[in-house]
């Protein structure tokens, strides 16, 4: 293991996928705000799984920055696995997490920061007042994203405020104890309840690349979201059946009314349409239910989140760039591989 260090006030965390295009221009913003505080800090750069010049980009600014720590994980695990496992290996006294395409200033971390501080908060939300570099149907589905949140989870979930925020350590540590495995950190942060605040800034459009949230990952953050923190799906499809067997019970009284009456007649339409209806019903509650089996079934196999394959912190890469890790997870060393719980 590495000499030991002291103990910075500031962890910046940034989980990057395919960045090489954006990382020189992050890190000369990110280094001078930092720099400029005058305390103690570090930033822990976690690696998702790169396939681009991002690991050799970071080596190389590694070489000019000694407060850069780089992890890097075994496989692309996802821009949440990414998040948790940079929290949960930071070592300062506060940890902000910030994403590589600066539509998120580094600047803002001064006053986030700040408040913190000065007001004794654990927890402080980058909220973003202004979107218009966003397109408008991104505008619109975020919009979307939070009014649902907000009605599911409830009033705590900060609208507009996405993964950029100052956590203490006391934060991290109780983020540490949870035994979701991976956690959908807007939503889980919220619900913690620590005193927290807020600090307003102006989204700006990415610096180079491409996003790394189309449309796809969005439905399933939206998906996960819903699925990991509330039950109203299963009672939105309770409802749904109640609302079938009502509808069926309607058919039926008219049904027996028509052959009192006499009228009865052989009509496709209405078997056609009630068979769609109960048909649609019925996938759409097993649907649902397969969903929270799904979850289930993952949290019983207990695989974690993610694997560390390396951190400079740690001195796991000798002088001769060869990676010190086991080949399998049982042989794995427990500092390897960061757990919620």
């Amino acid at each position: 293991m590495g000499s030991t260090r002291p103990e910075p006030l500031l962890s910046v965390v940034v989980p990057m996928f395919n960045e090489e295009s954006v990382l020189p221009l992050f890190a000369r913003r990110l280094r001078a705000v930092l720099d400029d505080l005058g305390e103690p800090y570090e930033v822990v750069a976690v690696d998702d799984g790169s396939t681009d010049g991002t690991a050799a980009g970071l080596a190389a600014l590694r070489a000019g920055w000694p407060a850069l720590r780089v992890v890097r994980l075994r496989r692309n695990s996802g821009h949440q696995a990414a998040l948790v496992a940079g929290l949960l290996r930071g070592h300062g006294r506060y940890l902000v997490s910030i994403d590589a395409d600066l539509q998120d200033p580094p600047e803002t971390i001064v006053e986030m920061l700040r408040r913190a501080r000065a007001e004794g908060l654990d927890i402080v939300y980058g909220v973003r007042v202004d979107r218009s570099t966003d397109g408008a149907f991104k505008r619109w589905t975020a919009g979307a994203y939070y009014r649902l949140m907000r009605r599911l989870v409830g009033k705590q979930v900060t609208a507009q405020a996405g993964d950029f925020r100052l956590l203490s350590r006391a934060a991290v540590e109780a983020l540490r104890e949870l035994p979701e495995r991976s956690p959908v950190l807007r939503l889980v942060v919220p619900w913690l309840g620590f005193p927290s605040g807020e600090v307003t800034y102006q989204r700006h459009e990415r610096a180079a690349g491409r996003t790394k949230y189309p449309l796809s990952r969005m439905v399933g953050l939206a998906a996960e979201s819903v699925t990991s923190f509330s039950a109203a799906p299963l009672r939105f499809a309770t409802w749904l059946g109640l609302a079938g067997v009502a509808v069926c019970g309607v058919l039926v009284v008219l049904a027996v009314a028509a052959w009192l009456g006499g009228a009865t007649v052989s009509g496709w339409p209405s078997l056609y349409l009630a068979i769609l209806f109960l048909g649609a019903v019925q996938l759409l509650c097993l649907g649902l239910l397969g969903e929270y089996v799904a979850r289930i079934y993952t949290a019983v196999q207990g695989r974690p989140a993610y694997f560390v394959a390396a951190d400079t912190a740690d001195d796991v890469i000798p002088a001769g760039g060869a990676e010190v890790v086991a080949d399998t997870a049982e042989e794995q060393p427990a500092a390897y591989v960061d757990t919620l719980r």
